[in-house]
């Protein structure tokens, strides 16, 4: 089974270092306005971030260093977080619609990555977005409340004051994918827009393990034990700044569902041929399915 989740944009390669530079002409800038970034339309199958604008064309605007990807002709891209005024706003006598008006843009809401391509555009744009709510949201010093500074050496804030060092937010929670022989828990959440199924799912508490966090996130969520944890892979996901680990559990016990109260609308046990095909590939969630559902959860 091929696959499509958001951080596999191979051939390219995400690049993280920090460097101490001032942008150029041609480096990549991201424009974030709340919930949405600036993209614009292009035809130019030449270069696979031309949705994207470039600092050149934001003379005036202040920007910070964010992380480069390198493409497989040896060619790299660096990105960097652009100052963009709130809409009543100027820098350099515009605000944020007139500024996507003159790029010939428009701001689209964040979760666009979920379909649009290149996938190393929509990759770029959302671990930006990660980065960018950390800068927007990490501006005091939470011992002495002076202003934070950018260090110059690495991806951390500082206060000139006290010395206190911040580093951005990564919160580590699970996905399981509870089986009961050939059926499958799926879930739906309470109180959402979003209708599709999904698997149970929690963030880590303070001194608890992340298999420890499996036992209980399942047992709060829908009232059954697991035994035989088997740790499948990991997934960044930016919306959140959540660190995701995904593991595969084996129902230990009873398979009557308790769901928790204002948690979960739906949890129900499922075949593999009762799981329908999802076209949405960019998760965690979604590849732990059909992994199940193709009877591949074991290789």
């Amino acid at each position: 089974m091929e696959i499509f989740m958001i951080q596999n944009i191979k051939p390219y390669r995400y690049r993280l270092e920090y460097e101490n530079r001032e942008p150029q002409g041609e480096d990549v800038a991201l424009l974030y306005q709340e919930n949405k970034v600036l993209l614009r339309e292009t035809e130019d199958e030449t270069n696979p971030l031309a949705a994207l604008p470039f600092c050149g064309e934001l003379p005036g605007m202040a920007f910070q260093y964010l992380f480069a990807i390198e493409a497989p002709t040896g060619k790299v891209f660096r990105f960097f977080l652009g100052n963009v005024p709130h809409t009543e706003k100027k820098v350099q006598g515009e605000g944020a619609m007139e500024l996507a008006e003159r790029l010939h843009g428009e701001w689209k809401p964040v979760n666009i990555f979920r379909t649009l391509q290149p996938r190393v555009t929509a990759f770029a744009l959302i671990t930006g977005y990660q980065m960018a709510n950390w800068y927007g949201t990490t501006r005091f010093c939470p011992r002495c409340g002076k202003t934070l500074e950018h260090s110059k050496t690495e991806r951390m804030l500082y206060c000139p004051d006290c010395g206190l060092q911040q580093f951005p937010k990564i919160s580590p929670a699970v996905i399981v994918a509870v089986t009961n022989g050939d059926k499958l828990l799926l879930t739906k959440y309470a109180g959402r827009a979003n209708t599709r199924y999904a698997l149970i799912a929690g963030f880590a508490e303070t001194g608890e393990t992340i298999e420890e966090t499996v036992h209980r996130e399942v047992r709060e969520e829908v009232g059954l034990q697991v035994k035989n944890l088997r740790y499948y892979k990991s997934q960044p996901w930016s919306l959140t700044s959540t660190l995701l680990f995904g593991f595969y559990a084996e129902l230990d016990g009873s398979d009557e569902i308790r769901l928790e109260d204002g948690e979960l609308s739906v949890g129900q046990w499922m075949t593999r041929e009762e799981i329908e095909e999802d076209a949405n590939q960019e998760s965690l969630t979604w590849e732990m399915i059909e992994r199940f559902k193709h009877g591949e959860e074991r290789s």
